[in-house]
C-alpha cells in the first residue's frame, strides 16, 4: 500500500517524565544530544516519507519553533491537539488533511529506519491497517500482541510474563481508521487508538510485521539514560567528526589534558576543562561546560549546562540552563524513585537537575534525587527525594 505522508503523534506531555518535562513535550527530551523527535523525522524521510502532519499540543512552540515548516526539505504541516485526549482523539485531528492511506508513529519513541520501510513495504491494499510487531522481554509495559501467520488477532493491553511481541506503534492505515475511531468507546474522556485497532481486528484485516532494529521508549527519567546509551553503542549519534565511537563538533573546544572515555558524544560549543574526564556513554548537549577536574560518567547534560570544578557526576540527567556548584557530587545509582504516586526500586538513576536549576558549591546528591525547575540549592546542601519546582534550599 504505497503512501509518502506520515502523521507524527506528538502533543503528549510525558507526566512521568516530570520535572524535564514542566516546560517542554516529551518528544523534545533529549536522546543522546538531539530531541527525540528528530530521531523520529529522520526515520521516516530515510523511509521515503514526503511529507508530514505533526500533530502537536503540550507546549507545542517548542516543538514548532525547533523544526519550523520543513525539516530536511521535506514539508511539515502542524496540527494542534487543543486537549490531550488521546492519541486515537489526537489522530482525529489531522482526518480532513488526509486522502488514502498513511502511515502513523508515536513522536516520543526513538525508531530506526528500518521498523518503518518494513511495515510500508508490508502493506497491502486490501489490509485496514499494517503495524510493526517487535519482540521485547518487558510486554507488560507497552501491550501485546497476538498473531496468527501474519494476521494479527488480538491486542492485550496489559499481558503477563508469558508474552513477548508487542506492539511497535508504528501503523500504515486506510480511511478506515477513522470509522474504527467514531466508534470506539472512550476512557475516562480520552480516545486510545489502539481501541480503535482492536475493532478493526474483527472488522477486517489488521497484518502485523515482525521487525527489527533500535526502538527505544523513554517512559521514566531513567530511561533516557537507557536510550542514550544505546544510540551511543548503535553509533547512530549525528556529530560532525565520526570517530569509531567519539563524535567531537567541530566548534567543541576539548583542553588538551582532558579525557574522552568512549562511547561519547561532544556537542556543538561545548567546552571542556583540564583533567577533566567525560564518558564512558555521555551525550553533550549544545553549550555545556565541563569544569577542570570533572568526571561525567553513564550520563545526559542537555543544552547550556555548567558543571563546576571537581564535581563527579554519575548516570546523571540534566535539563537545560542548568548550572552546578564546584565539587558537585552525584554518585548514581541504584536508587528508589518516587515517580507521581508509585515507587520504583533499584533504578539506575543518580539524579535529575531540571530546567534552569542552580546549585552553589559542595552539594551532594543521594542516588535517585529529584530537582524541579528553577529550583535552588545552597552550598553544602545534601539533596534526597524530591525538590520541588522553585524551591530554595539551604543547609
Amino acid at each position: 500500500m504505497p503512501t509518502d505522508t506520515a502523521v507524527v503523534l506528538a502533543a503528549g506531555e510525558g507526566t512521568r517524565l516530570r520535572p524535564l518535562t514542566r516546560n517542554r513535550p516529551k518528544p523534545m527530551l533529549p536522546a543522546g544530544n538531539r530531541p527525540i523527535l528528530e530521531y523520529v523525522l529522520d526515520a521516516l524521510i530515510e523511509a521515503g516519507i514526503e511529507r508530514i502532519c505533526l500533530v502537536v499540543g503540550y507546549k507545542r512552540s517548542r516543538v514548532q519553533e525547533h523544526f519550523g515548516p520543513t525539516y530536511r526539505d521535506v514539508p511539515i504541516e502542524y496540527v494542534v491537539q487543543s486537549k490531550q485526549l488521546g492519541s486515537g482523539h489526537a489522530l482525529q485531528q489531522v482526518e480532513e488533511k488526509l486522502d488514502g492511506s498513511f502511515v502513523v508513529v508515536n513522536g516520543d519513541r526513538v525508531i530506526e529506519p528500518s521498523i518503518v520501510t518494513d511495515v510500508l513495504e508490508a502493506s497491502e491494499t486490501a489490509d485496514a491497517a499494517t503495524l510493526a510487531v517487535l519482540e521485547r522481554p518487558a510486554a507488560n509495559r507497552y501491550g501485546a500482541v497476538v498473531m496468527r501467520d501474519s494476521t494479527i488477532v488480538e491486542l492485550i493491553e496489559k499481558p503477563d510474563d508469558e508474552y513477548r511481541l508487542v506492539n511497535g506503534g508504528v501503523y500504515v492505515f486506510d480511511q478506515r481508521i477513522f470509522d474504527a475511531l467514531s466508534e470506539a468507546t472512550r476512557r475516562s474522556g480520552s480516545l486510545l487508538l489502539t481501541d480503535a485497532v482492536d475493532l478493526l481486528i474483527y472488522e477486517a484485516t489488521v497484518r502485523g510485521v515482525r521487525t527489527e532494529g533500535l526502538w527505544a521508549d523513554a517512559t521514566y527519567p531513567w530511561d533516557l539514560l537507557t536510550v542514550s546509551r544505546a544510540l551511543l553503542e548503535r553509533g547512530l549519534i549525528d556529530g560532525d567528526h565520526p570517530e569509531t565511537d567519539v563524535w567531537v563538533a567541530d566548534s567543541a573546544i576539548i583542553n588538551e589534558n582532558a579525557t574522552l572515555q568512549p562511547p561519547v558524544v561532544i556537542g556543538p560549543d561545548c567546552e571542556l576543562g583540564p583533567g577533566s574526564v567525560v564518558g564512558p556513554n555521555v551525550a553533550l548537549g549544545r553549550n555545556v561546560t565541563i569544569g577542570a577536574n570533572t568526571t561525567v560518567e553513564s550520563s545526559v547534560i542537555d543544552t547550556d549546562t555548567r558543571i563546576g570544578a571537581g564535581s563527579t557526576l554519575l548516570d546523571c540527567v540534566t535539563g537545560q540552563d542548568v548550572a552546578l556548584g564546584a565539587g558537585t557530587i552525584v554518585p548514581g545509582g541504584p536508587a528508589d524513585v518516587q515517580i507521581n504516586e508509585s515507587l520504583f526500586r533499584d533504578e539506575h538513576l543518580g539524579a535529575v537537575f531540571a530546567d534552569r536549576v542552580q546549585s552553589g558549591g559542595g552539594v551532594r546528591c543521594k542516588p535517585g534525587a529529584l530537582v524541579g525547575t528553577n529550583a535552588r540549592i545552597g552550598t553544602g546542601v545534601v539533596v534526597d527525594g524530591h525538590v520541588p519546582e522553585r524551591a530554595e534550599v539551604v543547609r
